[in-house]
């Protein structure tokens, strides 16, 4: 995954407000749209694959997949399209992981109940975390997750590299090394969580134009996928040492 793009900072330069402001609660209320959306989109590819579509499940995995880079970049560096790209990302993020579900809920059975239930569970304990300033979006803590994040992301464009030279990455095959890699990377993404609540609330703060709200709940989502699919991988490899 690619780190979280509310870690670009220019996005907030030179903002002029032209609307509404935003708010938490429209903030919100954007993430649950997003998140219905994926949801929906999710149930559509899950149930073209159990009913046995595979070329057409993997058309859209493919056709996703792509969109939705092109759809994160855009977004990333153009908040005000955000009312556009964030629903289309969460369309082409739900058609992904309805069909990465599937497969893994195919080899593990419930895998992927646990796997949401532990990825909403996180969500809102990082949420009392930050509420209760146990967790603070602190000038370091900022600069540490963001050089954690891009370390991952580098980490996962050398495996799809070698992955396309006919070398995939190996290590997540339920050794000691590749669990203790995987509970890093969902610690990482977790903490994420804490610079997305603190755009929030400081968008809020700074009067940032409405459409910021659609820009928040694009990063919350994107963090939430990455959590999600991060939390699959770990589970599978916990079944695989049964």
């Amino acid at each position: 995954m690619t780190s979280n793009p509310m870690m670009n900072p220019k996005v907030v330069e030179n903002v002029i407000l032209d609307s509404k402001p935003m708010t938490i609660q429209g903030s919100i209320n954007k993430t649950l749209i997003l998140t219905g959306i994926v949801a929906l989109s999710g149930l559509y590819t899950w149930d073209l694959m159990a009913k046995g579509f595979m070329d057409k499940a993997n058309l859209f995995i493919i056709s996703s997949l792509v969109i939705g880079i092109i759809l994160a970049i855009v977004t990333a560096f153009n908040p005000r399209a955000s009312k556009i790209t964030a629903p289309a990302y969460a369309l082409c993020e739900g058609l992904l992981a309805g069909a990465v579900s599937y497969a893994y809920n195919s080899l593990y059975n419930g895998i992927v109940v646990n796997a949401v239930v532990l990825t909403l569970l996180v969500l809102f304990t990082m949420l009392f975390l930050y509420k209760a300033r146990v967790i603070q979006a602190t000038e370091k803590f900022r600069q540490v997750i963001l050089i954690s994040t891009i370390a991952i992301a580098i980490f996962y464009a050398i495996g799809m590299i070698g992955a396309f030279f006919g070398h995939p990455m190996t290590v997540f095959n339920g050794s000691v090394m590749g669990i203790v890699i995987s509970v890093v990377i969902c610690a990482i993404a977790a903490l994420n969580f804490i610079l997305d609540f603190d755009f929030v609330e400081q968008g809020e703060k700074r009067n940032l134009p409405d459409y910021f709200e659609w820009y928040c709940a694009f990063s919350l989502l994107v963090t939430l996928i990455w959590l999600y699919f991060e939390i699959l991988r770990l589970l599978a490899q916990l079944q695989r040492r049964d």
